[in-house]
């Protein structure tokens, strides 16, 4: 599929990037905590945590962090338990794992400083290109392309790029045309911020407020009346379904949770026994002379899953002395004051109220 190449400048006008810094400056988002600063650490920070998640939802999430963890360094002391305790409910918890891993080897790779260029970030664990573009855009003013899920909207918009954007190879295009558009190493910042601004509210996949835009004279999808036709990307994600039963037991205000594996979804963190099937939990809950109640279904959507979850409560009046196999690997006896210094899944932080 052909793809088009961008004329960002014509004899008449402004160039994209021009009207973008200028509209930026005047109305784009200047009130947020990670603005204003040159610091990469709280950068790259919200760079992470905004990686498919709306702002709203980051912003006490980021305050939390830079009070736990005010520094690099302080991070990357921290227990991986305490990370991911303080990123629970976020989602996408790969992405805690993987900063922790980033700040410890920032401190042992470069010293506790981030390094100055977009290609030595990316170097770093869980640092993509358009991730590694932004801090050194906004901390180094290098003038290098970002290329997120926004971005590539908008891009695509403004050029009428028809490229399937599922091809690694047509990404690769925009990515080229992207570079192209960069403008002087003075105007990075306002420019990264102006592209992100567009695709996080202007330039909605859905209703696209055409008219505020300050593209609009040179946007090609725009002139053909099928803004919402781009970005094209033909491979949808399949999802799958899961179905589980989860065993709350609970004794003496103390209840019994598993940490996951290290790997999959929710990994290492604290769920309850997770069961296949209703006659293996009410088997296991028998063997501890437990009656279990039944509580509301959880329906919990992943990125590619939709999972279902059925729990059961039951109340003990001994505990036990060892918990019988399949409960008792990675368990333990948790105080429900203590619960906040577990990593917890949304789900189960909600059920436990």
């Amino acid at each position: 599929m052909k793809s088009s190449s961008p004329e960002s400048r014509s004899e008449s006008g402004p160039d994209i990037a021009t009207l973008l810094v200028a509209w930026q400056r005047r109305h784009g988002r200047h009130h947020l905590p990670w603005q204003n600063t040159r610091d990469p650490y709280r950068v790259w920070l919200s760079e992470i945590m905004l990686q498919q998640t709306q702002v709203t939802t980051v912003l006490g999430y980021y305050q939390r962090f830079l009070e736990r963890f005010p520094t690099v360094r302080e991070l990357a002391a921290a227990e991986l338990d305490q990370v991911l305790a303080l990123w629970a409910g976020l989602g996408y918890y790969s992405r805690a794992r993987n900063m922790h891993r980033c700040a410890q080897e920032v401190c042992e790779r470069f010293g506790g400083e981030f390094p100055r260029s977009a290609a030595l970030l990316q170097e770093l664990p869980g640092i993509g290109r358009s991730t590694a573009a932004a801090v050194a855009s906004f901390c180094f003013d290098e003038r290098v392309a970002i290329l997120d899920g926004n971005v590539k909207r908008v891009l695509a918009r403004v050029l009428a790029f028809d490229g399937d954007l599922a091809q690694a190879a047509q990404e690769k295009k925009l990515w080229a045309l992207a570079t192209g558009l960069l403008p002087a190493e003075k105007d990075m910042a306002s420019y990264t911020q102006g592209l992100m601004d567009l695709g996080a509210g202007t330039c909605a996949p859905k209703s696209p407020q055409c008219g505020a835009c300050p593209l609009s004279d040179l946007c090609r999808a725009r002139a053909r009346g099928e803004p919402q036709r781009f970005p094209v990307k033909t491979r949808k994600l399949k999802r799958g379904r899961r179905e589980n039963w989860w065993l709350w037991l609970e004794h003496d205000d103390h209840i019994w949770l598993q940490q996951r594996p290290s790997s999959g979804i929710w990994a290492g963190m604290w769920v309850f026994p997770t069961l296949d099937s209703e006659a293996d939990l009410q088997r296991q809950a028998a063997g501890l002379q437990a009656r279990t109640d039944e509580l509301p279904v959880i329906q919990h959507a992943l990125t590619h899953l939709d999972w279902t979850l059925h729990t059961r409560r039951g109340v003990l009046e001994r505990r036990p002395d060892a918990m019988p196999e399949g409960l008792a690997e990675g368990g333990r006896w948790v105080a429900r004051e203590q619960l906040a210094d577990y990593a917890l899944p949304a789900p189960l932080k909600k059920i436990l109220g």
